[in-house]
């Protein structure tokens, strides 16, 4: 084997790419998803928390107070504290299914983006490497295990960085929130976090990034062939060219068969002399003018003259019609009528040395 043919230096050729992405193996970047996911649910977060807060206070008023869990001459007994319970669980349900919609919708979203769509059960399927334990040794001390532990170290030392700083540099608004109301407060307490969190998410969208374009080099180079995969690949789709030329080879000898077959049935063999060979047919009232039956150059030439003279077909030697209908006609096609006249000259001369001088009409 010539050296290097096992490394893989090959683009991935448009078959291999579709059995991956059948098998399930695409690119795809998770930290893409998470970031986006936790941006547009933050922003939502941010946006809606007023009317969330006073949607949940009304609830809150509507079925968990005291007057609400029991009124007055009520018993007190489980299945009261179990209906409001359940009903205020359903009315919260309903409060924050527009942030969770968004959440679901953003990463069905962000899945479509990045893979398209796609649906395939190959990578449920049980693998043996899975539970092997050399594999998951080595799995362990992989290049992507310590890729995966530099990305994780990376994103808590950030996102931990934007975290205390967000909230150190609010420390001294803290002591204001004594004396205020609760519900402002907290309003004000949630408007802030939400706000840190959505600079996290924006950072993190960087490293998600970041990630993606390493999951891109990643791929690529998993995806590399060989040079004799591409070989084998191609092979395998277009056929293998020795075969195919076999094939080919066949083809026209079984061709050259079957029009050897109808030069004894010629009426005239039309040569260069020794270049080109063309078998004239002419059936009265079967056909308009003369037919092509063969046609040949150089050594089939020679064997359409060959075949002829066993028969006792006339050959007629005119280079410049030999030439001309070659070129110009294909089996089983009529001469063009620019060479009637020649052509008909050739076949009364042919008909009249073949019946002694008569031309039968």
């Amino acid at each position: 084997m010539a050296a290097g043919a096992g490394e893989k230096t090959e683009k991935a050729t448009p078959k291999k790419r579709r059995d991956a992405r059948e098998r399930g193996q695409v690119l795809k970047s998770t930290e893409v998803n998470t970031a986006f996911c936790c941006v547009v649910m933050f922003t939502l977060l941010l946006l809606l928390w007023p009317s969330l807060t006073e949607r949940m206070t009304a609830m809150y008023r509507e079925f968990l107070s005291a007057p609400a869990l029991l009124p007055p001459g009520a018993e007190a007994t489980q299945a009261v504290f179990n209906g409001a319970l359940y009903r205020a669980l359903m009315s919260l349900g309903g409060i924050m299914l527009p942030v969770l919609a968004a959440a679901i919708a953003a990463g069905v979203i962000i899945n479509v983006l990045q893979v398209g769509f796609l649906f395939t059960t190959k990578t449920l399927s049980p693998k043996l490497e899975r539970i092997s334990p050399i594999k998951g040794f080595s799995r362990i001390f992989s290049i992507r295990t310590l890729t995966e532990l530099v990305k994780s170290v990376l994103k808590v030392t950030i996102l931990g960085y934007i975290a205390y700083t967000s909230y150190r540099a609010l420390l001294a608004e803290f002591p204001n929130y004594i004396g205020r109301d609760i519900q402002g407060l907290f309003l004000s307490t949630m408007n802030t976090a939400f706000t840190i969190a959505l600079k996290m998410a924006a950072a993190f969208a960087l490293i998600a990034a970041g990630d993606y374009l390493f999951q891109w080099w990643k791929f690529e180079k998993d995806m590399r062939m060989t040079k004799q995969e591409v070989k084998d690949e191609y092979k395998t789709t277009e056929g293998d060219p020795q075969i195919k030329s076999k094939i080919r080879q066949k083809q026209r000898q079984m061709s050259a068969m079957r029009m050897m077959a109808q030069v004894p049935s010629a009426d005239v063999v039309i040569t260069n002399p020794t270049h080109y060979a063309v078998a004239l047919k002419y059936e009265d009232g079967v056909s308009d003018a003369p037919t092509v039956v063969a046609k040949g150059k150089d050594f089939m030439a020679r064997k359409i003259r060959e075949t002829a003279a066993e028969h006792g077909v006339e050959l007629v030697e005119n280079k410049t019609l030999a030439r001309a209908l070659y070129e110009n006609c294909e089996l089983g096609d009529l001469i063009p009528p620019e060479f009637y006249q020649v052509v008909a000259d050739i076949l009364v001369y042919v008909y009249r040395k073949k019946h002694g001088g008569r031309v039968h009409r």
